[in-house]
């Protein structure tokens, strides 16, 4: 099955893929990062899934989502009927539930039902019995309980089972997650749940205040990032899932299932500009949390509780989406400096501001702390916003949004009444000079570009970055010249590439890679603010093209440089 053909669902604690065939493919419970109980995503059947189907396998297939909510309809069409699948994940509490309800629509269709429970992330087959309610699986911490009125029977570690829906018919079936050593939770209603989740998804995103040209697009989207919100502590994870390629058989397969302050804040600015402040003051809480204590110790993503330590560590018996291999568990870039994220922290704080979020005077004493540990980095050299692995080195766009951090700190003095006047000085002083830095040895006259990095040859899409930012204005030469330079060089088919990794290993990792969207995105930007705003909506049509029938596929960054892109499109 294709990556861009599964379908995304939430309850906004955890998530689960969905496959055209009605197989979920991937889930984690409890939590976004939590080993995963189906792992066929990135391994093989025999990894962990569940699948509902008609017999027939000739059957065509249509879904969509009931309006903008996460609630997955899919009908499959065969020779003696139609069945609708209809799979939601309910918002709730301690237990999280997977709910699959098969709905005769006409005729009598045959069905067949395969589930293969493969706790920790495809290895450890569990203790099945029946209960006086249903099935248990249990293995280790983690137990599962199906409920179903469908007989089943176990074949080879599989729990299988055949049934008939004829029109009007409606078939459930419950799959809730519980602590072992407790007893299953009570049974929900199935009927009760889907209403329930219905009105909860219709009534968020019926707050959203973006009604422009791209209102389907941009509300699908948000509705996205709110599924990758971790409820109980605010945090927002990058995406649902990990070692997805970035290219097939490639090597750059990361877990993405944390918090990263850069994709956390872009969302925070997407969420607020679109009327959704309290996920923005949710967001703002979780992150002054976990960055509290010592400013030399912030780290670039945490756990979507705030944890710290994420040790990334390889899966050997999971061969990988398509075969691309290393599977990894952890992200060893939480360990990485990116000076990037100072700038991205102090923007989003000085947005979430201005959509009037007070900040407390225990707030802003944080963020004076982290402005005193910039005044004396923002020299040294970082991983930057790519997190590479090559080494560190002085990289353009890092030293930017190092410029950005001290920007809206004075900002906040100036304009939001925050009372650190004894450091204005010394922050304006340092913006200028960061600000002077910045083009003297970012700027290659013989490129006539901002480089990657100092005295470098090299481009990098993250340039855009610097007229969206307000590092220069768009009318400016050099970010006329940069733009230009990077049309010429790193867009391919239409679509623009980071960078080229096989020009300089700067990335410190073999091959190369596909385009990448959230650059494409803000390519699109720039092309606006240049005034060449029919090709930016003509980039952002391709762009919105690319989406599945469904409108998604769950990455947080993507999603965001839609919504941001569209907002600057539309600005008069």
């Amino acid at each position: 099955m294709k990556i861009e053909d599964y379908a995304f669902l939430s309850d906004t604690q955890t998530a689960a893929l969905v496959s055209r065939n009605g197989s979920v493919d991937w889930l984690c419970f409890p939590r976004f990062d939590s080993a995963s109980c189906f792992a066929a995503l990135i391994g093989e059947p025999k990894n962990g899934r569940w699948l509902i189907s008609p017999s027939d396998d000739s059957a065509t297939v249509t879904r969509k989502y009931r309006g903008y909510t996460l609630i997955l309809e899919t009908t499959f069409e065969t020779k003696g009927g139609a069945v609708r699948l209809i799979d939601f994940m309910p918002p709730r509490g301690t237990n999280p539930d997977i709910v699959r309800i098969v709905e005769g629509v006409h005729g009598k269709v045959s069905m067949r039902m395969e589930l293969i429970i493969r706790f920790d992330y495809g290895d450890m087959v569990p203790w099945v019995r029946k209960c006086r309610d249903g099935l248990e699986a249990i293995a280790g911490p983690n137990g599962l309980v199906l409920r179903t009125p469908i007989e089943t029977r176990g074949e080879d570690l599989t729990t299988v089972a055949e049934f008939e829906v004829a029109k009007g018919e409606r078939v459930p079936f419950v799959l809730t997650w519980y602590q072992s050593h407790k007893r299953p939770p009570r049974a929900i209603d199935p009927d009760h749940a889907l209403r329930d989740t219905e009105k909860y998804w219709n009534d968020w995103a019926g707050t959203c205040r973006y009604g422009g040209k791209w209102s389907e697009a941009v509300t699908r989207s948000l509705v996205v990032l709110k599924g990758l919100t971790y409820a109980p502590t605010g945090g927002i994870v990058a995406a649902a899932t990990t070692s997805l390629p970035e290219k097939i058989g490639g090597v750059r397969n990361w877990d993405y299932r944390y918090c990263w302050l850069r994709d956390a804040t872009f969302t925070l600015f997407a969420l607020t500009r679109s009327g959704f402040v309290e996920e923005a003051r949710a967001w703002r809480g979780w992150l002054l949390r976990t960055i509290a204590g010592s400013p030399s110790q912030m780290q670039i993503l945490y756990g979507t509780g705030g944890e710290r330590r994420l040790p990334e560590w390889e899966i050997e018996w999971l061969p990988g989406y398509e075969n691309s291999k290393p599977v990894r568990i952890g992200n060893a870039a939480s360990t990485q400096f990116q000076l990037d994220v100072y700038g991205e922290v102090m923007s989003s704080l000085y947005h979430a501001h201005q959509a009037g979020i007070e900040i407390e005077e225990t707030d802003w004493r944080l963020q004076v702390a982290l402005m005193k540990f910039l005044e004396s980095h923002w020299q040294e050299p970082d991983e930057g916003i790519w997190e590479v692995r090559g080494g560190r080195k002085h990289f353009t766009h890092s030293k930017m949004m190092a410029w950005l951090a001290f920007h809206r700190a004075v900002q906040l003095i100036e304009k939001g009444g925050m009372p650190a006047n004894e450091h204005l000085a010394r922050w304006k002083k340092t913006r200028d000079q960061i600000h002077k830095e910045v083009c003297e040895r970012g700027y290659n006259s013989k490129v006539k570009a901002f480089t990657q990095y100092y005295e470098s040859d090299a481009l990098d899409a993250s340039l855009l970055m610097a007229p969206m930012i307000g590092f220069l204005p768009a009318e400016d030469e050099r970010v006329r010249n940069t733009i230009a330079a990077i049309e010429r060089e790193l867009v391919v088919q239409g679509f623009v590439l980071r960078y080229k990794p096989e020009e300089e290993n700067v990335d410190g990792l073999p091959g190369d890679e596909g385009v990448f969207l959230p650059c494409s995105f803000w390519f699109a930007t720039c092309l606006n603010m240049l005034g060449r705003k029919k090709e930016a909506c003509e980039l952002v049509e391709r762009l919105l093209a690319l989406r599945n029938d469904l409108g998604n596929f769950p990455q947080a960054f993507t999603h965001v440089a839609l919504v941001t892109t569209v907002h600057f499109l539309e600005e008069e």
